[in-house]
């Protein structure tokens, strides 16, 4: 064996002692032992406080091993690295909390038959009817607020990152913030403002209208931070090339920043996809399909969790569907999520070597 092997294989005298990459999950479950042997003496009976008292004892072992085996500096480290991971499960407890009360609760009543009918000529009180009608509601709302929002709102993204200059851009900067913070319940006042000016009866179009005043903020203010993620070197060869500026927003610009803006658009439509206000002002609900959103009352799946949950006093079906729509709706979003990511995986640029 050569020399080089031999001294490889000796221990290096600047290297420090370390505990080894087990060690955090022996400090972890021995953390939650003592934590859970502190409760119950003290007789503390909620999970809460154990769950909390588990992560202080976790950080308080991590910093003391730490300090004692690989010295104050190392241990600091572990302990920044402790927190980030108490933080991320106390952040993962109640969505874990929300998704399994949803799915426990609501499977009892989800199924082809609830999924294809109405409610129809059910009564709130009686088991049966389905969320036919909510889901060909929300899609038609949803949907048409998209077509509305998505162009308009990458578009002013694009101008307020590749034109915008002066007073103009500020005041449409300002008044996105603005649009940004707004109630949704604004934003259904003033549409059914104009419902009462022109005579209106209520119809699923001017849901679609307040969702996309509330859609149009976020698909801006996630656009133009995509936009400036793209490196001014790629625009500049393009416009070295003799290429026109448009013509270089549009080939090199968009698609390099597709894969945000798609992400974007999605974080935008799962934010109007759960807004119950101003469907209920404009929108009103309806028991019957109704496939034509420019005509007539329609309902919508936050709409009917609402009143379903509403007429749950001494209904057990009522409460039933309630919990099933609410599954319905989460499973819309993570769909809808899953074809974003999809198209934006299949539309980014491809890297080459």
């Amino acid at each position: 064996m050569s020399n080089a092997a031999i001294a490889d294989k000796r221990p290096s005298a600047l290297r420090g002692a370390s505990l080894p990459k087990w060690s955090p999950w022996a400090i972890a479950a021995g953390s939650v032992a003592v934590a859970i042997g502190i409760c119950l003496a003290a007789g503390f009976d909620s999970k809460i406080q154990w769950g909390l008292l588990s992560g202080l004892v976790f950080l308080v072992a991590t910093y003391g091993i730490a300090a004692r085996v690989e010295g104050r500096r190392q241990a600091k480290d572990r302990i920044a690295t402790g927190l980030v991971w108490v933080a991320f499960l106390l952040a993962l407890i109640p969505l874990v909390s929300l998704v399994w009360t949803t799915v426990s609760r609501g499977v009892k009543v989800l199924d082809i038959y609830f999924l294809t009918h109405s409610m129809g000529i059910v009564a709130d009180a009686q088991p049966g009817g389905g969320v036919y009608h909510a889901i060909i509601g929300s899609l038609e709302q949803v949907g048409l607020a998209t077509i509305i929002a998505a162009p308009i709102g990458i578009l002013t993204a694009v101008y307020l990152v590749e034109y915008g200059r002066g007073k103009l851009a500020r005041a449409v900067t300002f008044f996105v913030d603005v649009m940004t913070g707004v109630p949704s319940i604004v934003a259904g006042l003033f549409i059914l403002s104009l419902m009462l000016i022109f005579e209106m009866e209520p119809f699923g179009f001017a849901g679609s209208l307040a969702l996309a005043i509330l859609m149009v903020p976020v698909v801006v203010r996630s656009t133009e931070e995509m936009l400036k993620l793209v490196p001014n070197e790629l625009r500049e060869a393009s416009l070295a090339l003799g290429v026109p500026k448009w013509r270089t927003i549009l080939k090199v610009v968009l698609p390099t920043s597709i894969g945000g803006i798609t992400t974007g658009v999605m974080l935008a439509i799962a934010r109007i996809a759960g807004e119950t206000a101003p469907v209920l002002l404009l929108v009103f609900g309806n028991r019957y399909i109704n496939n034509n959103p420019f005509e007539g009352a329609q309902q919508s799946l936050p709409l009917y969790i609402y009143q379903q949950y509403a007429q749950s006093a001494g209904a057990n079906a009522a409460y039933d569907r309630a919990w099933a729509a609410s599954l319905t709706l989460i499973a819309f979003v993570m769909i809808l999520n899953l074809v974003a990511r999809g198209i934006a995986r299949w539309k980014a640029p491809k890297s080459g070597r």
